[in-house]
């Protein structure tokens, strides 16, 4: 088996689990020696340039590519007129769907920005010079332009969504304190540093795709079903990913194209998006609105939630951004009422974003909840005390662990809460006005099988190999820091490979799930390579150990020895050498035992062995709250975060340093989604309008402030084998909320949509 280049760790003082070791890959990235999917050298290749449509809605009636194919070194031009000869491939959970063709550039047009054509040629330049020869005519038809449109109406209602519990309805109208108001976010999308694309390569009936991915045997899976072929014979390497966010955990409409013209050609094929292709060829976080309605006794008691959510989403595919999603599990209630709905717009069909749900419902729950403290003229810190959840009153389950007690009261002695005069505009600098708020956040533990395999060489080095993926998140070091811990070797002993769906199977990294399952199968196939080594040590007519009389051995610091120290001690290597072993290989998996080899299969490549949070004895989650301050411009009304802290409970940290720096991202988006992020559309023609990362804002480094960050958790072994909770996406949840709180308390002006802008505060 051909594997990805090892990724090696140094420095063993921080080696093992809990242990701040630095991530091994930040050196590589910095000094331009990663290897990015793109980046694979593959001789004789050609190059795919996307057309994309002009118009929001209609048909395909002529694509005229005679002038792009009259141009020298121009190999092919696809158009909806090919027959690509491609299958429906079933969805994340493995549901297929009936049989039928699959178009990656249909002739429908339903949204400004699909692709309908792609032009092939010996050169990216050429491609794209070429590309723009290429004359469509339509056939336009009315579109809807996004959730504001009025022609989009109120939506379908998604009833699986919907939760209710009490009379919630009854005792709103009998509450003697009630609020209500209408929050709403915009289209938000991914930007990640790295555009999408790939190259794919066919080797007779082998195709071989060097593509970002946050889950290679998901996409390897649905590539062979589009393609019609066994899955053994596709293979996606993906061993560096810059930034993914929720964007690259399936195929895309313009892989299908790729692998499709390089079948075509009988050469490699390599398709880069563009950056302005890059914000339609997958979906964003959707727009959202939501109406939320509390009712409080006078002393601050919820008596009732009433919640009224909306999202859009395509005209292809209902995907709901869950607007009740966190507004269910924050507090305790005895009468709630959630709704969500979705309207169909002519875009690209929504997509997972980091914190996708809960962001958005924390969002509206959070400012609600501030809301009702300044009615009720109490603190918003103790009305969140006042009315802490026990336990999950939407699933009656107890909680496995939750530590937001402790994230307020610690995040609030941190941040200097006590100080804060609660009145708005009471705290000034001068002519700058200074706010303070707090935004709570959660996101559900998932769970998700996986499968190790780990390697002990005769030279006394470790390997632990996975089809698992790093992108950024730390990965190959966590993964280093579980074996090293086992073997009671240094981490710069052990060697992780990762990123090809060749290796052992692994859940998607996403859904805050990968860290936890794939932890838990290193770990499980660690320990039992370890003691399939003691048993050869203690009964090899060559071992050293086998007349000590010891029944088993222990493992530290880099030796190996009997328990009461007795006999030698030996280095991991001179006991293999002993053992005249050259290797010793375990492959093990966390699906129960006897699972057979499909259902392995639809383990790893599909979610329907995936575990939500309330599937079990326990209702699983993390958890934190965000302390943000800003400073407003009381002329200007411009808006700076001056300062957050940010306490989370996710359970025990495999390695700190790599959770504070996800932490930290999450809290930073949150900080672009508060103040700069939004998708404007044209309401004439349907067209993203800001569609580069020079008109679509996100943070830069001036824009963030210190960020302190803590931990409260405590291990949760009902959420993981280790006892560690999800630490990715809860980081973004409930930032915006806190600004927005800070901003109301600076100049006593609520701002309800999403970014926080001057002119919304002039």
């Amino acid at each position: 088996m051909t594997m990805m280049e090892p990724r090696k760790h140094g420095d063993a003082s921080d080696g093992t689990v809990g242990g701040r070791q630095s991530r091994f890959e930040g050196n590589m990235k910095v000094t331009g020696t990663a290897t990015y999917a793109l980046e694979y050298p593959v001789e004789n290749l050609a190059y795919a340039v996307l057309v994309q449509s002009t118009i929001p809605a209609g048909r395909v009636v002529k694509v005229d590519a005679s002038a792009a194919l009259a141009m020298p070194g121009v190999l092919l031009v696809l158009t909806p007129e090919d027959d690509l000869g491609l299958k429906l491939s079933a969805d994340w959970g493995g549901n297929k769907p009936a049989d039928g063709p699959y178009y990656p550039l249909p002739r429908e047009v339903r949204f400004n920005g699909q692709s309908i054509a792609a032009v092939v040629a010996e050169s990216r330049e050429l491609a794209t010079e070429a590309a723009r020869l290429v004359r469509v005519t339509y056939e336009e038809s009315r579109h809807v332009a996004d959730l504001n449109d009025p022609n989009g109406g109120e939506g379908k209602l998604m009833e699986p969504l919907s939760s209710a519990w009490g009379d919630a309805e009854a005792a709103l109208a009998a509450s003697p304190v009630r609020i209500e108001a209408e929050y709403s976010t915009p289209r938000e999308y991914h930007v990640a540093m790295e555009p999408h694309g790939l190259t794919a390569k066919w080797d007779g009936d082998q195709l071989t795709i060097w593509e970002p991915s946050q889950w290679s045997h998901g996409m390897a899976r649905m590539y062979s079903e589009w393609f019609d072929m066994p899955y053994e014979n596709v293979r996606i390497i993906s061993p560096f990913i810059g930034g993914g966010f929720g964007s690259k955990g399936v195929p895309l409409a313009y892989g299908a194209v790729a692998v499709a013209a390089a079948r075509k050609l009988g050469r490699p094929v390599k398709l880069a998006v563009t950056r302005p292709q890059n914000f339609t060829s997958y979906g964003g976080r959707a727009a959202t609105r939501q109406k939320i309605a509390l009712g409080a006794t006078e002393d601050g008691i919820l008596q009732a939630i009433v919640h009224r959510g909306a999202s859009e989403t395509s005209m292809d595919a209902d995907w709901p951004e869950q607007t009740g999603a966190a507004t269910a599990v924050l507090y305790k209630v005895e009468n709630f009422s959630s709704q969500h709905r979705v309207v169909p717009v002519n875009s690209v069909t929504p997509g997972a974003l980091r914190g996708p749900g809960k962001n958005p419902s924390a969002y509206g729950i959070e400012c609600a909840i501030e809301e009702l403290a300044y009615k009720l003229s109490m603190d918003p810190l103790e009305l969140r005390l006042r009315n802490y959840a026990d336990h999950d009153y939407q699933s009656g389950k107890p909680w496995s662990t939750r530590r937001l007690r402790e994230a307020l009261t610690e995040g609030a002695e941190a941040f200097g809460w006590s100080r804060r005069s609660h009145a708005p505009r009471s705290m000034r600098d001068g002519k700058t006005l200074i706010g303070w708020g707090i935004g709570c956040g959660t996101f559900p533990v998932i769970r998700a099988p996986s499968e190790a395999m780990i390697r002990i060489l005769g030279n006394g080095r470790v390997e632990v190999v996975s089809g698992a993926i790093d992108m950024g998140q730390g990965t190959y070091t966590i993964l280093a820091q579980s074996a090293a811990e086992v073997f009671g070797i240094p981490v710069d002993q052990v060697e992780v490979y990762l990123g090809d769906s060749r290796l052992p199977g692994a859940a998607i990294a996403g859904g805050s799930m990968l860290a936890g399952s794939i932890m838990g199968a290193v770990h499980k196939a660690a320990v039992a390579a370890r003691d399939e080594l003691i048993g050869l040590a203690l009964s090899d007519a060559n071992s050293p150990f086998r007349d000590t009389g010891a029944n088993t051995l222990n493992f530290a610091e880099g030796r190996i020895a009997a328990p009461r120290g007795e006999a030698p001690s030996l280095t991991l290597a001179e006991l293999m050498s002993a053992l005249k072993r050259e290797e010793i290989e375990v492959r093990r998996n966390t699906l129960p035992e006897g699972a057979n080899a499909q259902e392995q299969l639809q383990a790893w490549t599909t979610m329907a062995k995936v575990q939500g949070p309330t599937m079990g004895d326990y209702s699983m989650h993390s958890w934190c709250a965000h302390f943000a301050e800003v400073r407003v411009d009381e002329d200007f009304g411009t808006v700076r975060v001056s300062r957050m802290v940010s306490a989370f409970d996710c359970g025990r940290l495999y390695n700190p340093r790599l959770v504070e720096s996800q932490w930290r991202g999450g809290i930073i988006m949150g900080i672009g989604q508060a103040l700069l992020e939004e998708g404007l559309v044209d309401q004439r023609n349907g067209r993203t309008v800001n569609n580069n990362v020079g008109d679509y804002l996100v943070p830069t480094n001036s824009d963030i402030p210190d960020i302190q960050v803590i931990s409260v958790g405590v291990p949760d072994l009902n959420a993981s084998a280790l006892g560690g909770k999800g630490v990715g996406e809860v980081g973004i949840v409930g930032v915006a909320p806190a600004i927005a709180n800070a901003v109301f308390h600076a100049t006593g002006k609520r701002i309800r949509d999403l970014p926080i802008t001057l002119e919304k505060l002039l």
